[in-house]
């Protein structure tokens, strides 16, 4: 194999010779690859027996593609930069905007701590598109392993050497990769001139050791990123411990206080297509959106989502279907989130209100969710059920804080409640929100097609939703105007058709 001409920049008196480093690609290719195991979709974690099964990242996987023919090394100039303080150029607060492509990731880690860290990343849900590959032996161990294995999209190894002996590990890692293969290093020394020559000769990022996995999965994001992408907004996932809980009615609720009071573009998406209550809330007949959206994900784009959505209030708008039983809604769930990621790009808030049932696509919904509330009533079925989707979510979110809990029709006359300390102490989480128990205030909003903070403002209800609000956003809402009910209430417009 050829080699390329070059002073050694680690001694200005030795005139060395290197094998030039993969070149980085302008764009990533698209890989269609199998998703990585995750629990069974039939574990219901309503069920009594419940018990969440961890997904984990394949360890010494072949890969079933046939070998090919090493390719030779291109040599570019990458430019000198400066190591970025945390990887792919993404700061902490779009963390939760991380999604890693369909890719095959190796990572090849040196140290028992680089292990854990690679094996934690691997299970977060940002890399649940990824097929991921954990390998102990670094990379070395690489070398080895791609003598008789094709490379994947990236290939994250780890070495303790530095200079030339490092640069010489990466040329024979060079030559047995394929050349659409994305290399990252984890090394031990934070040298500047190490980086901008790894940089230089087309490795694709250099990161110092101790790995942190959200550090980790943002410079694999940031390999993968398109700069020309939309903006991704925040999912909030609502759900209810049990039927009745009224999921569905703080989910609006929320949406409501945050579009109005905050003054923030927001979009509900109601999935329960056959019995959801968002248009009814909202005094709104929506269209067959979301059910034609589900039929045929793939024609969705900006400009039919655009009249797909209802405009409920000019920052609030609602996608959902007209809760008709004239057909069966039996979309697959890769439609489910196909959509969920396409209407991502509508708002920076989407408010997912998700129905009581344990299929395939809600568990994904709410596993992918930024943000997950449970709301729950104080009796036994909402504990049990809450603890079972908490326990879940706390194996399947590994590296995300633990659900919102939100207790609901709180001090219901003449029903025995568990006391919120017992509550709470047999979950492990506090509420963010005591909702309590006001029928007339309730059924009057329901009733008039508003919200309870036009209905009663200085209520307590509409206090603790308005205490919701500022705890999931960490955001203090502004008082929002009581407006009067609209003359042609829901119940006129109800039977209309």
């Amino acid at each position: 194999m050829p080699q390329a001409k070059h002073s050694d920049p680690f001694d200005d008196d030795l005139d060395d010779e290197f094998v030039d480093f993969r070149a980085k690609l302008d764009a990533a290719d698209e890989f269609e690859l199998d998703q990585p195991a995750a629990y069974a979709p039939d574990a219901d974690p309503f069920d009594d027996d419940y018990s969440p099964q961890q997904r984990g990242p394949v360890r010494q996987q072949a890969l079933a593609q046939p070998l090919g023919q090493p390719t030779s090394l291109a040599k570019r100039d990458l430019g000198l930069r400066e190591p970025p303080a945390s990887g792919g150029g993404l700061g902490d607060d779009d963390i939760g905007a991380i999604s890693i492509p369909r890719i095959n990731i190796h990572f090849f880690p040196d140290s028992e701590a680089s292990l854990q860290a690679c094996d934690t990343a691997a299970l977060d849900r940002r890399m649940s598109r990824a097929q991921c590959t954990v390998k102990r032996g670094g990379i070395f161990e690489a070398i080895d392993t791609y003598r008789h294995e094709p490379t994947p999209s990236l290939v994250v190894v780890e070495s303790g050497a530095r200079g030339r002996d490092l640069l010489d590990q990466l040329g024979q890692l060079a030559e047995v990769c394929d050349g659409n293969t994305k290399v990252v290093v984890v090394g031990a020394h934070n040298d500047i001139s190490l980086y901008r020559e790894l940089i230089r000769q087309g490795v694709s990022e250099y990161v110092v050791s101790p790995l942190q996995p959200l550090s980790l999965i943002k410079t694999i994001a940031g390999l993968f990123n398109d700069p020309e992408t939309p903006f991704v907004g925040r999912t909030i996932a609502f759900v209810g411990a049990r039927g009745g809980a009224g999921s569905s009615s703080i989910a609006h609720n929320f949406a409501f206080n945050l579009s109005e009071a905050m003054s923030s573009n927001t979009v509900i998406v109601d999935y329960d297509l056959p019995f959801g209550t968002a248009g009814l809330d909202f005094n709104q007949d929506p269209p067959h959106g979301l059910a034609d959206a589900l039929n045929e994900p793939d024609r969705l784009d900006s400009v039919l989502l655009d009249r797909m959505l209802t405009k409920c209030t000019e920052r609030l708008s609602l996608f959902s279907s007209p809760a008709a039983l004239d057909q069966d809604y039996t979309a697959d769930p890769e439609a489910f989130d196909e959509v969920t990621r396409k209407i991502r790009s509508a708002a920076p808030f989407i408010v997912m209100d998700l129905p009581h049932v344990w299929t395939t696509w809600l568990r994904h919904n709410l596993v992918a969710a930024d943000d997950v509330v449970i709301v729950a009533t104080p009796d036994l079925a909402s504990l049990r059920n809450a603890k079972n989707i908490i326990d879940l979510l706390k194996h399947s979110r590994p590296n995300d804080a633990p659900p919102r809990l939100v207790l609901n029709q709180m001090e219901t006359p003449g029903r025995p409640e568990i006391p919120v300390k017992d509550f709470t102490a047999a979950l492990g989480i506090e509420p963010c929100a005591l909702i309590p128990f006001d029928a007339k205030l309730f059924g009057s909003a329901a009733n008039n097609g508003q919200m309870i903070v036009e209905v009663g403002p200085t209520s307590k209800a509409a206090e603790s939703l308005g205490h919701l609000t500022a705890a999931i956003t960490g955001r203090t809402p502004e008082p929002t105007k009581a407006k009067k009910a609209s003359s042609s209430s829901f119940l006129s417009n109800l039977f209309k058709k």
